[in-house]
């Protein structure tokens, strides 16, 4: 084992021959990219503020897929009522904030793409191949994000799933890429000068470190030029999207696909009634809500307005970002469960009138189904709900992703 270990060490340290002078033109001449700010210094500095915001995308974005489809061993509380509002709004924040950083990274990087030879080593190769991977998965992260938040799907496939697998190839090629430019990156975190910055170098490329850092003190004012830009981008970025989330930024987001206070009733919606199918059977005279249990109900839109009413305030979060609040009146869902003869705290599903389609019902778990903010909802901000908003009955529960607050109710049944 040791002896084919050590082959295996001798092959990827293995030097393979260099390209013909002839060959060195254009982008891969020596000098060919001679600012200083294509440095070890400018890319470690950059890749920590990147590597900052995927992970908080990472973390944000696994909470809001158990959230959605739970393990067994995950439970989401029904408080605050605005944990996800705000998970899910820095989720979408940061992965906006990410996408001026990693035009930076990769401008910063983009002469090692002209390196020649391509990989001097086999190792060189195995290095260079994982990069590939790294830019490739979070390229496909920050592109397909982009594209889910304005509600547009070009490609085939099921946004939910890609995104969330690349998203684990992601944050697995940045922890290998870490782990193998760990020298680099703490050369290029260190200060310019610094002991830190040739420690563990051969002479020759202590001078050269050196030389570069020469270069880019006589440079200080294109170097500062790029941390400010980078800067203002990423502000500029955050201030024009997240009044999505955060009401008083919302007269400067200009650039938010959704503002809280536009849509039916003054609240947005994603869905339509006439999108969803429904605009028939939501209206149908004969229209009953089903709530099986011990003793079934089965409920008009009259029979729910006579129930005791409630009136709750509960934000709209949805997975695209926006978030919006409202004051919601309807019947008490635990109050129905009771009626219907079933336990306080059963976990539910809900159904909907939609035919079809990935969020035509929801469970509601326990913690929801036991709270008491948890209304099926027949009334937005003092009037009947309108059409879009789900009537004529709807779910809204505290501390839920939007595209589980199921609208068009027809059933209620034990999950």
């Amino acid at each position: 084992m040791t002896r084919a270990a050590d082959r295996l060490d001798r092959l990827l340290g293995a030097r393979l021959p260099g390209p013909p002078d002839g060959l060195r033109r254009g982008p891969f001449r020596r000098d060919a990219f001679p600012s200083p700010l294509h440095s070890e210094r400018r890319a470690a500095n950059t890749g920590v503020w990147l590597g900052a915001a995927f992970l908080v995308c990472f973390l944000t974005g696994v909470l809001s897929d158990q959230i959605q489809d739970p393990q067994g061993w995950f439970t989401w509380p029904a408080s605050p009522v605005w944990a996800y509002q705000v998970t899910q709004g820095v989720h979408v924040a940061a992965g906006l904030a990410a996408i001026p950083l990693l035009l930076v990274k990769l401008w910063t990087v983009h002469p090692l793409l002209f390196e020649w030879p391509p990989a001097g080593s086999p190792a060189r190769a195995v290095s260079r191949l994982s990069v590939l991977v790294l830019v490739g998965a979070g390229v496909f992260e920050l592109a397909t994000g982009l594209v889910n938040i304005a509600q547009w799907y070009p490609f085939g496939f099921f946004f939910p799933t890609a995104h969330y697998w690349t998203g684990w190839i992601a944050i697995g090629a940045i922890s290998v890429h870490v782990g193998a430019k760990a020298a680099e990156i703490r050369r290029g975190l260190a200060r310019a000068g610094s002991p830190g910055r040739t420690a563990g170098l051969a002479p020759d490329a202590a001078v050269e470190v050196r030389e570069r850092d020469a270069a880019a003190e006589e440079h200080a004012v294109s170097r500062r030029a790029l941390v400010l830009a980078t800067g203002l981008g990423v502000s500029a970025v955050t201030l024009t999207t997240v009044g999505q989330t955060l009401r008083p930024l919302g007269p400067v987001a200009v650039l938010a696909p959704r503002l809280p206070t536009v849509g039916p009733q003054g609240v947005p919606v994603n869905q339509t009634a006439e999108n969803a199918g429904v605009l028939e059977t939501a209206r149908a005279d004969d229209y009953r809500l089903v709530v099986a249990g011990p003793q079934r109900l089965e409920l008009s839109p009259a029979d729910l307005r006579a129930l005791p009413q409630a009136t709750e305030r509960l934000p709209i979060a949805c997975v695209e970002g926006w978030s919006a609040s409202g004051d919601w009146t309807g019947v008490r869902l635990r109050e129905l469960l009771r009626l219907a003869g079933l336990p306080a705290g059963t976990a539910v599903r809900v159904l909907s009138l939609q035919p079809g389609g990935r969020y035509d019902s929801s469970v509601v778990d326990v913690p929801q189904a036991a709270d008491p903010r948890t209304l099926l909802a027949l009334r937005l901000n003092g009037e009947p709900l309108s059409l879009d908003h789900g009537f004529p009955v709807r779910l809204i529960a505290p501390n839920r992703p939007g595209v589980m607050q199921t609208k068009w109710l027809r059933q209620v049944e034990p999950a």
